[in-house]
């Protein structure tokens, strides 16, 4: 059973949707990678978002950015979305995924910030996982060490 779905709005995104992935899977957090268009393909991505049993969303979007928001408006489930460097310096793509409307709101990280995306994933499904805390608790204290 995924618990977490990365989805990305094209292939073009698909470095940051691994990086993301090679982070959960560091954790032993399961995944599933999707390409579906907000765009392009909305009646695909609907149906997935819909069956999908995973417990977070990481929606990965450049551009017009409008992948987790969609996704967000279709769930009660955490949508975290990255912010792809596509033009403008990726700043059009955070704006599009920040400025979200109260009620449908979506976690923001970083533009190009997939990495984070996943720890901040983590911590949420660690929340109701010991062993998963504790593996967190032991990654930052790696971390300070330097």
């Amino acid at each position: 059973m995924p618990k977490v779905a990365i989805i990305v709005g094209s292939d073009s995104d698909k470095e940051l949707s691994d990086a993301a992935a090679s982070t959960l899977k560091e954790f032993g957090v399961e995944c599933e990678q999707r390409t579906l268009s907000a765009h392009r393909n909305l009646k695909a991505l609907t149906q997935y978002v819909e069956a999908t049993d995973a417990h977070v969303f990481i929606c990965i979007a450049g551009l017009a950015a409008a992948l987790p928001g969609v996704v967000a408006a279709q769930t009660i489930k955490p949508v975290i979305g990255v912010p792809k460097e596509v033009k403008l310096g990726g700043i059009d793509s955070l704006l599009s995924i920040v400025q979200m409307p109260t009620g449908v709101p979506v976690a923001t990280v970083a533009i190009d910030g997939a990495k984070n995306a996943a720890l901040l994933a983590v911590e949420m499904l660690a929340l109701s996982d010991k062993h998963l805390s504790e593996r967190l608790i032991e990654y930052r204290r790696k971390r300070a060490q330097g």
